[in-house]
């Protein structure tokens, strides 16, 4: 990349500035991206990152400033326009169809046709070509819902590459993957730069930008901050930079003496969506005061596990109870009253009704009671007012309580969802993967606030990939494998070499 250095950016935005209505979420922020290059855009939850890349990529116009792409200026791009610029561009929240096979979702939009007719056979090579090239070993005949979230982000890296990317943008690119995932995707970005293209990765995972990036540009709240050669700076002062203060990585946590069983879980058994069993004999119990860790590789059963606990999948066999109560099988509604709250792993999908504003999101398991009705009859208010303070509470961006779900970036979706399940006081707290999608300093927080539910002697199932965050935040460590617990540690003494054995498979020894 350094040899490019000198020549002038491939890509270059100047003094871009977006307003929605009287909302300014850029204000004259400049990014410039050689050829070869790695560029990182670091930025806070709601910073703009995604508002600035979606600009280059022609889904809006900024409301002033120019975007040269080699050697051409403009005013404002189009999708068209980027797309034959060589640009391309891999959402969050992948634009896939899950009944298509991976050849249909690539070619879709660019089919190929022979007099006539849908030329699938030349599609299927061409694809089997490219993915060879790149490495990425993928089975181009597989359905996109049968195919791990890594193997899905291969496919729309094909999809941008089957339309002549030269430069991607990635957003988010990792945070739905998992460790080992996340090391295919470092390999796989240093392999698109050995064959010459250049990448824009909008993140705000700091050791991510040290693996892989040459440069990062940084933005705080909408405006230009910085723009540092990676290789140069650490990571503290990558989070400084990022968030506007000291942010710190070690977690504070007092010693507490555990209380009351709160939830016991006897040989659960439950199956997943092909019917075959997922938890397989699965015994577990969390008390008062503690934060209980699961730790484990995705998909040894975690999603079946949340999904029975929470009455979203039914139990084929075993119990499940809260606070000495039976709640197998129960409807979700009556496990939420018995003093259960769940943060689900997909937001979007399980957490939020997109289409419904920041307020009406807030008191989704609520609504129904005083103070938000009375007699079936909403009280406006007392729902605005309930928002507000938890906007405040939380630092939720934009801080209105009338934005749309959908359009807020996925960190301050994943802050609504927690703010709404800890004000509902539940006894104990499922959290899965609570940080997924959150910047360091937004982390920081939410780690605070399941702290603080602890010291409040609360229960609370911690599920979490990220291995540091069980290590960091857990009193205890279970291990799941192949749906059953293969070992439980104590936080305070934790082998994580033994730790990753268990998580493999291996025998328990202590």
């Amino acid at each position: 990349m350094d040899k490019y250095l000198n020549e002038p950016p491939i890509i270059s935005l100047k003094n871009i500035t977006k307003k929605f209505g009287d909302n300014e979420v850029l204000s004259n922020v400049n990014f410039d991206l050689h050829k070869c290059e790695v560029h990182a855009l670091l930025g806070e939850n709601g910073a703009g990152k995604t508002t600035l890349m979606n600009i280059l990529y022609g889904l809006f116009p900024p409301t002033s400033g120019t975007i040269t792409v080699n050697g051409t200026t403009r005013n404002a791009m189009t999708t068209n326009i980027a797309i034959n610029s060589g640009i391309g561009m891999v959402h969050q929240h992948f634009m896939l169809v899950e009944p298509f096979t991976v050849v249909e979702n690539i070619m879709l939009g660019e089919e190929i046709t022979k007099k006539g007719f849908l030329d699938y056979k030349k599609a299927r090579k061409d694809i089997l070509e490219l993915s060879k090239t790149y490495g990425f070993n993928i089975d181009p005949d597989a359905k996109i819902e049968d195919i791990t979230v890594g193997m899905q982000q291969r496919v729309e890296n094909l999809k941008a590459l089957y339309r002549g990317a030269e430069v991607i943008i990635f957003d988010e690119p990792t945070a739905v993957m998992t460790p080992q995932e996340i090391e295919e995707f470092v390999k796989i970005v240093k392999k698109l730069t050995t064959l010459g293209k250049s990448i824009i990765i909008i993140t705000h995972k700091l050791s991510e930008i040290k693996s892989m990036a040459d440069n990062c540009t940084i933005i705080r709240r909408g405006k230009f901050i910085d723009k540092v050669r990676v290789k140069d700076i650490d990571e503290n002062t990558l989070a400084d930079k990022m968030v506007g203060r000291n942010v710190s990585f070690t977690v504070n946590k007092k010693e507490k003496e555990v209380g009351k069983e709160v939830l016991r879980i006897e040989d659960l058994h439950v199956k997943d969506s092909r019917g075959l069993m997922a938890v397989n004999g699965l015994n577990l119990t969390i008390r008062q005061g503690e934060i209980l860790g699961l730790a484990g590789v995705d998909g040894n059963g975690q999603s079946q596990l949340i999904e029975a606990l929470s009455g979203l999948r039914k139990v084929e066999s075993g119990k499940i109870y809260l606070n000495g109560k039976d709640i197998t099988n129960l409807p979700p509604r009556k496990i939420i009253d018995q003093g259960l709250s769940s943060i689900p792993e997909d937001r979007q999908k399980r957490g939020l009704v997109l289409e419904f504003d920041v307020k009406d999101n807030m008191v989704l398991e609520s609504i129904d009671k005083e103070p938000f009705s009375k007699n079936k009859i909403l009280k406006q208010k007392n729902i605005k007012k309930n928002a507000n303070k938890l906007i405040e509470e939380f630092d939720i961006r934009p801080n209105s309580p009338s934005v749309l779900a959908e359009n807020m970036s996925g960190g301050n979706q994943q802050k609504v969802i927690i703010a709404r399940e800890i004000s509902l006081d539940p006894d104990l707290l499922i959290a899965a993967q609570p940080t997924r999608g959150l910047d360091v300093g937004a982390i920081e927080f939410i780690h605070k606030q399941l702290i603080k539910q602890r010291d409040n002697n609360k229960a609370v199932l911690l599920i979490s990939f990220e291995l540091d965050e069980i290590l960091d935040l857990s009193d205890r460590i279970a291990v799941i494998y192949e749906g059953k617990i293969s070992g439980e540690r104590d936080g305070k003494d934790v082998d994580t070499n033994q730790l990753g054995r268990l998580m493999a498979g291996g025998k328990d020894v202590k």
